[in-house]
């Protein structure tokens, strides 16, 4: 996983340094070594911070749970990024994760850096009360290097504004008199967390999808069939028609974006087809998102998985394997779930057409040019799912100023922000051969080796 981002920043530093217009005054072996600087910059993280929690159980027995803050880098701002609870949770996965997160944020123009955190367990097997502990256990090892002004950890897999809600007060504690409400983001509404926050990441993965295939397409349609582009041909032929939407992963991601799908007056489309770690549920004429979500809101968040459940609910639909969902025939399929779920031993089965990435890198690099060269459209993660990061600026900015914003002020700014984004980078994408995932990472390399020649730090 870290070779794929490595690989990636690679072929956008080799395409910036051929391009005369970026950074015009660097020229010849001066050139040549700041961006060997830049690669070794980017590359690797600032800090690797590991520790074991020792968490007594509720049985009388104490455990030694690995835990992990990754700071990648800090030139654009505050290290920023969520703390994964998951039995997969490794220091690659964070390293690469926090990577990530730093060019996010670049994308994005959101002035902060790129961190991670991860904590290895599985937070089914535990207590509320043992959840309760391990959380303070977290901020009491990092609290050194945590801080609104030094790195502000979010929620991420597993983890929730209840979690963010009891570090932010053992943070507090352990640094009486010092302001603390901009230490965590992700909160509940009455311990400062923003409205739409939990909604933020979902909204996002579905506005970039129907910004790129109504807005921007309908605006842009005269240049677009002009152009022998394959990815402007792809979405010139899914506009203005009835879509077919698939979504994997129905948690706080998945289950949002489908219901934006449901629900959107813009274009004409229907959720067909959602899957959990557990099944897919299918139905040709689109299933029913609300009676699903409030299903999963009563049943700890899985989806039905018998026929009685289904017509317990009213929901008219298909009990198939878990795997079916990536699959379907379907126009368009958003992943939210885990990383590497499209990958070179599944990718021919993947009809759809356009993918959103709502989950970190659940397209591998193989998969990622196969699908390219069919003419798929990816959206990917670094534009799709940085709803959850930016409106995280958002909270931080109003627990500093202690004014608060509506949900509607919200929304309206992250569309905003988004559209600011995909205005600059879908021009790009639509006129040269290069995927948005290429187009979306020189942008954001871009800006960062700017800022850190402008900071001095190439040499």
């Amino acid at each position: 996983m870290i070779s794929q981002t490595r690989n990636i920043v690679q072929k956008s530093l080799d395409a910036l340094l051929e391009d005369g217009s970026f950074l015009p005054e660097v020229k010849g072996e001066t050139r040549k070594k700041a961006f060997t600087s830049l690669t070794s910059i980017l590359s690797t993280p600032n800090h690797v911070h590991k520790s074991y929690l020792r968490i007594p159980l509720g049985d009388e027995k104490v455990v030694r749970i690995p835990a992990f803050r990754v700071q990648h880098n800090n030139a654009m701002g505050p290290y920023k990024g969520g703390i994964r609870f998951h039995e997969t949770v490794n220091e690659e996965e964070v390293e690469n994760l926090a990577s990530l997160m730093t060019l996010k944020n670049a994308l994005h123009d959101v002035p902060f850096g790129g961190g991670k955190g991860g904590i290895i367990l599985n937070p089914r097997e535990y207590s509320e009360k043992e959840l309760h502990l391990i959380s303070r256990k977290y901020v009491q090892y990092f609290s050194d290097v945590l801080g609104p002004d030094k790195d502000i950890p979010a929620p991420d897999m597993g983890s929730g504004e209840r979690e963010m809600d009891w570090m932010m007060a053992e943070y507090k504690s352990i640094h009486p008199g010092m302001p603390y409400r901009g230490s965590f983001t992700g909160k509940s509404v009455v311990n400062g967390g923003s409205l739409g926050r939990r909604e933020a990441t979902g909204k996002g993965v579905f506005f970039t999808f129907r910004y790129l295939i109504h807005d921007f397409v309908r605006d842009q349609k005269s240049l677009l069939t002009k152009t022998d582009n394959v990815f402007a041909k792809t979405a010139l032929e899914l506009e203005d028609r009835s879509l077919t939407i698939a979504v994997q992963g129905f948690g706080n991601v998945g289950s949002v974006a489908a219901l934006e799908a449901y629900q959107s007056t813009h274009i004409q489309n229907k959720v067909v087809a959602v899957s959990d770690r557990n099944v897919t549920l299918y139905h040709s004429d689109g299933l029913d998102i609300p009676a699903l979500v409030e299903f999963t809101m009563r049943n700890k968040g899985d989806l039905p998985t018998s026929e009685e459940q289904l017509k317990e609910i009213g929901v008219r639909g298909e009990i198939r394997d878990r795997e079916d969902v990536l699959y379907l025939g379907v126009d368009v399929l958003i992943l939210a779930a885990l990383e590497d779920q499209v990958h070179k031993e599944n990718v021919e089965n993947v009809q759809a057409k356009v993918i959103v990435e709502g989950a970190n890198a659940p397209i591998t690099t193989e998969a990622d040019k196969a699908l390219s060269d069919k003419g798929v459209i990816i959206i990917p993660d670094i534009l799709a799912n940085a709803g959850g990061v930016i409106v995280s600026y958002f909270e931080w900015l109003q627990g500093r100023e202690t004014q608060f914003y509506t949900e509607e002020q919200v929304f309206n700014l992250l569309y905003d922000k988004m559209k600011t984004t995909m205005d600059t980078v879908l021009p790009l994408f639509f006129g040269d051969p290069y995927p948005l995932r290429q187009n979306c990472y020189i942008h954001s390399v871009m800006k960062l080796s700017t800022v850190l020649y402008r900071q001095g730090k190439l040499y």
